[in-house]
């Protein structure tokens, strides 16, 4: 019966704790895990899988709407992702990270 217990509060403790660590960009930014990269995407700060995870789901979005960008305004994604990355640095808050010359700094 004892081990019973521990193994549900176990299994309730992981579902518990993978809800907890599914994390939102805002958070993510705030806390210094991602950061707006030169190339009009995210990028991970602190490694770390959630953060990983949210990038990857967030810069499929991202290159998805550059796409249909570029094609109706007939120019290049890079040119869409190059003014991308420059939107996203004005409007970076400070504390934030940014991708500056090969490495993450702080605005």
């Amino acid at each position: 019966m004892k081990n019973r217990i521990v193994k549900s509060l176990i299994i309730i403790s992981l579902l518990f704790s993978s809800i907890v660590f599914a994390i939102g960009l805002d958070e993510a930014k705030d806390t210094g895990l991602v950061g707006e990269k030169d190339n009009g995407y995210l990028g991970v700060v602190v490694a770390q899988k959630d953060a990983q995870d949210l990038v990857d789901d967030i810069n499929a979005k991202r290159k998805a709407v550059y796409i249909e960008l570029a094609a109706k305004n007939g120019i290049t994604l890079q040119q869409v992702e190059k003014l991308a990355a420059q939107k996203a640095y004005g409007k970076t808050s400070s504390g934030h990270y940014l991708w500056v010359n090969g490495k993450w700094v702080k605005k």
